[in-house]
Parts: structure tokens; sequence; C-alpha cells
């Protein structure tokens, strides 16, 4: 049981500044002259004595946004395979499957997967693969102008 322990006397804390008796009088503490010794001044987080801290010396920005980047979204060959044979594939029929995100961004058909039976793929842009896949099932590949 914890109040049956025998109690042990705890080691005092010392009180700076109350005389050269407390064993921290004088100069309380914190050594002579200087930054540190004098009231109201504490180091913010990163301090380093003046020096340009590390943060404001490393560069903000890190290698580049390339602008002539064309940003498509993707869709396998293999996900054309849930369409019925003779089917025209456009945006409006991928977007209702759920296999793009937004009719407003570019479409591109790669050629992973298989293609069994005849489609007319509308797209903005086709992979090499695909469109050899594509139209060897009997289909049409058609880029979007």
């Amino acid at each position: 049981m914890l109040n049956s322990l025998p109690k042990v006397a705890g080691k005092h804390k010392k009180i700076a500044g109350r005389g050269n008796a407390s064993g921290k009088g004088n100069r309380s503490g914190r050594g002579n002259k200087g930054q540190n010794s004098r009231s109201g001044r504490k180091s913010y987080y990163g301090f380093e004595g003046g020096q340009t801290r590390l943060a404001k010396r490393l560069p903000k920005l890190r290698g580049f946004a390339n602008i002539n980047k064309v940003d498509y979204q993707l869709v396998n060959v293999g996900k054309l395979e849930s369409f019925p044979a003779g089917e025209t594939v456009n945006r409006e029929a991928l977007l209702q499957k759920g296999y793009i995100r937004s009719a407003k961004k570019l479409i591109k058909i790669l050629g992973n997967g298989e293609l069994t039976h005849a489609l007319t793929v509308q797209a903005d842009h086709f992979s090499a693969t695909a469109m050899e896949k594509i139209q060897k099932a009997g289909g049409k590949a058609e880029v979007i102008a």
C-alpha cells in the first residue's frame, strides 16, 4: 500500500536569486554577462547564436514544374472488355462506368490487358500497343482532335 511506505525526505529545489546562502545567489546560475543572462530574452526554436539559421540557408523550392507536361487520365485496354461488342466507347461512356474522373481532362488508352471483341474507341491519345490490340480485335481507334 502506498500509504504504508516510509516517508523519504525529498530533494529541495534551489530557488534562484535569493542570496548567496541559497546556493543560487549573485548571478543566479546564469553565468556572467551576455544575452542569456538578461531577463526577458529567450532564444527561439532553430536559433543558432545569430548565425543565419539552417531553415533560411536552404533553398525554398526544389526542382521545377514542366509547363509543357500533358496530364492524361489513363485507361487500360483490359477495362474496355466490360463494354458490349460493337459499342462506341467515348468520354461519356468511360465517365459513366467510372474509369475516368473528369470529362474535361484528356484521355489516353494504354495497352495493358486483352480485348476480345470489336469496339470503336474514341480518345485523345493511344499507346502503340493499345491501338494494335483494338485493331486486332476488329475495332477502331479514333483520335479526338
